[in-house]
């Protein structure tokens, strides 16, 4: 039984669990956004978290201990500049999983994992929805315009 084991072993043994995320970890470091299972997914964004944390504070030992994990000079370069740049400010959560749905060949959950800082359509700032909720789509502006109106009209009337 696995009671108390909170690490999901994805099917390999260790030196392959490792080699696999260090792989992604170099692929989202370079690319911003890349489309895996949702294990992976899940499990990178546990592996690579605490090293964008490390990656704020730019230490010639921060830098090894990543360089340690990564293993890859130009991954751990990215790293501590743009990416630190930009998540600088942010306590955490630097990265998003999106579901996209299930791979055709054998059915397995799919998702896009991404730097939040780095997606221009997220980060915009929407325009902000109206305070109250409606339940049908006909009540709209036009018709609480038209309902005042008539309102206004009655009360001249009397």
């Amino acid at each position: 039984m696995r009671h108390g084991k909170k690490v999901n072993h994805l099917g390999r043994k260790k030196g392959h669990r490792k080699a696999l995320l260090k792989n992604l970890a170099i692929a989202l470091i370079t690319h911003k956004r890349i489309n895996t299972t949702l294990a992976k997914a899940k499990s990178l964004r546990v592996y690579l978290e605490p090293l964008v944390t490390k990656s704020k504070d730019n230490t010639t030992h921060s830098r090894r201990v990543v360089f340690s994990y990564l293993q890859n000079k130009d991954a751990t370069k990215e790293l501590f500049g743009t990416i630190a740049d930009k998540v600088g400010d942010r306590p955490g959560g630097y990265l998003r999983i999106i579901k996209t749905g299930f791979r055709l060949g054998d059915g397995a959950q799919t998702a896009m994992i991404e730097f939040v800082d780095f997606n221009e359509t997220m980060t915009k700032t929407a325009k902000p929805s109206s305070s109250r909720r409606r339940r049908r789509k006909g009540a709209g502006k036009s018709s609480t315009a038209a309902a005042a109106a008539s309102t206004v009209a009655n009360n001249e009337e009397e």
